[in-house]
């Protein structure tokens, strides 16, 4: 089956399921916003949970940090985001699509083309043209005739407080002839009082709370900050699915270490985080490191690589694992006051000789995507596999050989039929997986065959069929998702045999 195939196939999957939900579906839908169903959510807080496990329970060194949505104004005039945090916009003349002029493909000014006519508002016939000095034409219609770029503020803004700054302009201006400037001015110094902004990403709270987190917990150098949460970027292009969508989830970390030293620190994390995908994927040659290239880096960055997955469009930004130096912390010091360093008795001044050295910590950052995680384990669980049928031919079954760690359901209790006291026992069953940390379900609906089929489909690793012998014998019948083998065994082994089979799946 080819990618884009396999995309649309999941796709599907996704909605029939209970994964994902196009958000207000109802009312026609609001593009670029998803909702997670009960088996989407499921996976989402799997993924969550495995990584603040591996990245700050399992550590001594990181501590947690779960910050306000919305920060003060400065935060983000500090950090850069509101003078900087905007993209190229472009308007085709031709098919009225927009477009970002920094995602073009770059061609030779004065290369002969052709592009599909839209003038009469439907495509038509193809026309000839000539790539204009900018180098790039229109990635959908491939016309060179486009509006001159201008700049595209990406964060959300909003208000906070009762005062109703509309309310202020208009009685500003009423009666009052301004030109377009002095409209624009007014409005924006009369919007300064309210203003507030949707956060573009989760990291700048973890450098604002640095100190606080440093001296509560007796943080010594080198530590990290972590956090799970929403930011939002308001998109000019939102693409494949929940790939790319205006809210978003992400799983960051900064970690503070020692000048000279975040080398040997973006080394240690790239592999790491590199490590982690392939160690809950299936096909780990689909996870990669790609180092940014010098024009790539931000200007106070001095390393970045990303984590790469091959998506059915290609590869694509997973995770950014960035060496920021020691930018953020000089930005938000110089701009709030505070002094955001950190003094180490132990060591000597390079600069004096003196015992005890005051700095301001270096900082490499792993930022991953949760949303993008997402559809990565999905699309590298994704699988449809060619069974016999039993009668000389075939059938394919779709199956998410999703790791169980991260699984929506660990199990499914299954009775063969609905009488003779077999949905009780399995109820019963299904009762004490949960009760024991597995959650699962206890599923009577259909045929045997058909539930099989379905909890393959929605990546239950094991179902635990209760049959007429169980009552006389205590057995029941465990069978593995992925190789549809099926184990005999007493229903009282069942809650145990089933966690031991997940702990074996982290070091398998």
């Amino acid at each position: 089956m080819d990618a884009q195939n396999a995309m649309s196939r999941l796709i599907s999957l996704c909605k029939r399921r209970g994964f994902v939900f196009q958000s207000s579906e109802i009312y026609g839908g609001l593009k670029s916003a998803y909702d997670y169903g009960p088996l989407g959510v499921e996976l989402k807080r799997n993924i969550a949970s495995i990584w603040w496990r591996d990245m700050v329970s399992k550590r001594e060194n990181v501590y947690g940090l779960d910050a306000s949505i919305m920060m003060h104004p400065k935060v983000w005039q500090a950090s850069g985001h509101l003078d900087n945090f905007s993209d190229p916009l472009v308007d085709c003349l031709n098919c009225k699509e927009r477009f970002r002029a920094d995602k073009v493909t770059k061609q030779t000014p004065g290369t002969a083309i052709e592009y599909v006519d839209y003038s009469s508002g439907k495509k038509g016939k193809m026309l000839p043209g000539v790539v204009p000095e900018a180098g790039y034409c229109c990635p959908n219609c491939n016309s060179p005739h486009l509006s001159p770029e201008r700049q595209f503020h990406g964060m959300f803004k909003t208000t906070m407080g009762a005062v109703d700054p509309m309310g202020d302009f208009i009685e500003h201006v009423q009666n009052k002839s301004l030109s377009k400037e002095e409209l624009r001015a007014k409005l924006a110094k009369l919007m300064e009082r309210s203003t507030a902004y949707l956060r573009p990403e989760t990291a700048q709270a973890m450098f604002v709370q640095f100190l606080n987190v440093q001296q509560t917990m007796s943080a010594k150098i080198p530590f990290g900050i972590a956090q799970i949460g929403k930011s939002f970027r308001n998109e000019i292009i939102v693409e494949h699915y929940i790939f790319r969508s205006c809210e978003f989830e992400q799983m960051e970390m900064e970690f503070f270490c020692e000048p000279g030293e975040e080398g040997k620190w973006l080394e240690y994390w790239k592999q790491e985080r590199l490590g982690w995908y392939r160690k809950y994927a299936n096909s780990g040659d689909k996870f990669r490191l790609r180092e940014h290239a010098a024009d790539e880096l931000a200007h106070y960055s001095n390393g970045c690589f990303d984590v790469e997955y091959r998506y059915p469009w290609g590869w694509d930004e997973l995770e950014g694992i960035a060496s920021r130096t020691d930018y953020d912390l000089r930005q938000h010091a110089a701009a709030s006051g505070a002094k955001l360093s950190y003094f180490d008795q132990q060591k000597q001044d390079p600069k004096t000789g003196k015992q005890g050295w005051r700095y301001v910590p270096y900082v490499i950052e792993p930022a991953a995507g949760l949303t993008r995680s997402v559809l990565a384990f999905l699309l590298d669980a994704y699988t449809v596999e060619e069974l016999s049928d039993g009668k000389g031919g075939t059938k394919t079954r779709d199956v998410l050989k999703i790791h169980p760690q991260l699984a929506p359901y660990k199990v499914s209790a299954l009775p063969l039929v609905r009488k003779d006291g077999q949905p009780e026992l399995a109820a019963a069953l299904a009762e004490d997986c949960r009760n024991s940390g597995l959650p699962g379900t206890c599923d009577m609906n259909q045929s045997i065959g058909k539930r099989y089929a379905k909890h393959d489909e929605i990546g239950t690793p094991f179902c635990v069929t209760v049959d007429g012998q169980t009552a006389e014998d205590g057995k029941v019948t465990v069978r593995d998702r992925d190789s549809t083998e099926q184990v005999r065994m007493d229903s009282t082994r069942v809650v145990a045999y089933l966690h031991e089979r997940l702990d074996k799946s982290l070091t398998e």
